[in-house]
């Protein structure tokens, strides 16, 4: 399922494997969360995201350049 999520005032495409409310919300949670404490690379990768990948209790987080793609556990 394919779902919009808007994060520093840019839509972001969201792909999810199942219906989960609580996925979206953690997701949210954990960027915010990790554009404040995170490395260096995780912000660099959250600043130029394109599309997010949930499967199950992970995200990947695809960015711009392919290089800075991570995936991170959302719990």
């Amino acid at each position: 399922m394919k779902t919009m999520l808007m994060f520093q005032n840019k839509r972001i495409p969201v792909y999810l494997t199942d219906t989960n409310k609580q996925a979206m919300e953690k997701l949210t949670t954990t960027l915010n969360r990790k554009l404040e404490t995170g490395k260096n690379a995780l912000k660099k990768c959250i600043s130029s995201l394109i599309s997010i990948e949930v499967i199950g209790s992970e995200a990947t987080l695809h960015s711009y350049y392919e290089r800075d793609t991570l995936t991170i556990s959302l719990y």
